[in-house]
């Protein structure tokens, strides 16, 4: 019973004591061949871990609802079969040769910086291909779209985040003190950031209106200050307007983005044509509005490809102006540029029914309405001016006296 207690707490036999029962012990290269045999195991598993496991597991990810668990498989694939040859070299240097305190500590510290460097590969590698499996599925689904001039900007600022910190561990590693760094790093950064804010209000104005999806290119706009035309492009700094004029307009991202704007290519290109129109107070007011429907009709079934059918016509008074009787008329286009064309046509036809028909549209008329108190005091001021003798026409300083009005009287004693 005492056999299993002598056994447990004898030593156990190690690398060396076998090596030496085999008569290898005192051989200058055993520990070499041990070693080397150390990192030749290492590269079998990473051989085996990188052909043989990964692909059982990508094909396993098949059978998943997403394919983002094989994108991270991909992802850390290379990480992880280096990972798996670096411990064995450290392995191999640490277990059979005989190191120093000092070669210990740097084989530990070289390992530990380039372990940090595979963990900062394996982390942007997840990153980009999280990013790319996200864009995919934003299209398909029907969500929210970053947009392809955003991709590279997130790409690289989280590379340069990560990259950034990683560095900084391997200096760390390396008992470099990195705090005078990060805080010679935060005031110049601060001292550049104050320099270019500028730039940095339309930069981060850019990122909003490009990940608001407001405005793309290809939208007519109509900004606050009156500037409309068509968006030619959206950048990091400035957006891009054509205008009627064909003109080019360049708006900074920071004031677009403050700016009210209406996009007609948003929700849907439809635009809605809303017509006004009167017609005089004798004309028959159902006579109209049966008129006005069938004209509406008439368009639509004229201009199939410019309007909406389905939407249909809509008609309705609207109020008792000075001259006329106002009404409406609404139809909806199938897009801005077809709308131009169905409003021209709309206002060709009713024009021309209402004349046919011989409802008046009015021009702008008033009727002025006086008390006839007043009425009649104007009458006879009228008259009684008309009644008036008109004064002689003045003559003029040449005029020649007539014969019978006397001349001038020359005083006594004067000149003959």
């Amino acid at each position: 019973m005492w056999t299993p207690l002598l056994s447990a707490l004898s030593p156990q036999p190690t690398t060396a004591s076998r090596l030496a029962a085999l008569g290898l012990g005192d051989a200058p290269w055993a520990d070499a061949v041990f070693s080397a045999s150390i990192f030749a195991a290492s590269l079998v598993i990473a051989a085996i871990v990188g052909l043989v496991a990964f692909p059982l597991v990508l094909r396993a990810t098949d059978w998943t609802t997403t394919d983002l668990d094989g994108k991270l498989a991909l992802a850390i694939r290379k990480p992880i079969v280096l990972g798996i040859v670096l411990s064995g070299g450290f392995l191999a240097l640490s277990i059979p040769l005989d190191l120093t305190a000092g070669e210990q500590k740097a084989v530990n510290t070289v390992t530990a910086a380039l372990a940090i460097v595979l963990g900062v590969a394996a982390t942007s590698s997840i990153i980009s291909r999280t990013l790319d499996w996200y864009v995919e599925t934003a299209d398909t689904r029907g969500k929210f779209r970053l947009d392809p001039q955003l991709q590279p900007l997130v790409r690289r600022v989280s590379a340069a985040v990560v990259y950034g910190l990683g560095g900084l561990l391997v200096l760390d590693q390396f008992n470099i003190n990195i705090s005078p760094l990060i805080a010679g790093l935060g005031l110049s950064g601060l001292a550049v950031a104050l320099a270019i804010q500028p730039t940095l209000s339309n930069l981060f104005a850019g990122t909003y209106v490009m990940t608001e999806g407001a405005v793309s290119p290809g939208d007519y706009i109509e900004l606050e200050g009156g500037i409309a035309g068509y968006v030619i492009d959206v950048g990091w700094r400035s957006v891009r307007i054509r205008t009627w004029g064909n003109n080019l307009v360049v708006v900074p991202n920071s004031r677009f983005a403050e700016n009210i704007l209406t996009n007609y290519q948003r929700p849907i290109p439809a635009v809605n044509v809303y017509l006004e129109c009167g017609v005089s107070y004798d004309s028959d007011l159902v006579t109209v509005e049966r008129v006005s429907r069938e004209v509406m009709d008439e368009v639509m079934a004229a201009k199939p490809e410019d309007s909406v059918p389905e939407y249909g016509g809509w008609f309705g008074y609207d109020s008792f102006g000075d001259s006329n009787v106002n009404f409406w008329l609404f139809m909806q286009s199938r897009d801005r540029l077809a709308s131009f064309r169905l409003r021209t046509e709309l206002m060709q036809r009713l024009h021309r029914r209402l004349n046919d028909e011989g409802i008046v549209i009015n021009y702008p008329v008033r009727t002025i309405q006086l008390p006839k108190e007043l009425e009649l005091q104007g009458l006879a001021d009228a008259k009684e001016k008309q009644q008036q003798p008109r004064a002689p026409a003045s003559r003029g300083l040449g005029a020649r006296p007539d014969a019978d009005e006397p001349g001038p009287q020359v005083p006594d004693g004067g000149p003959e």
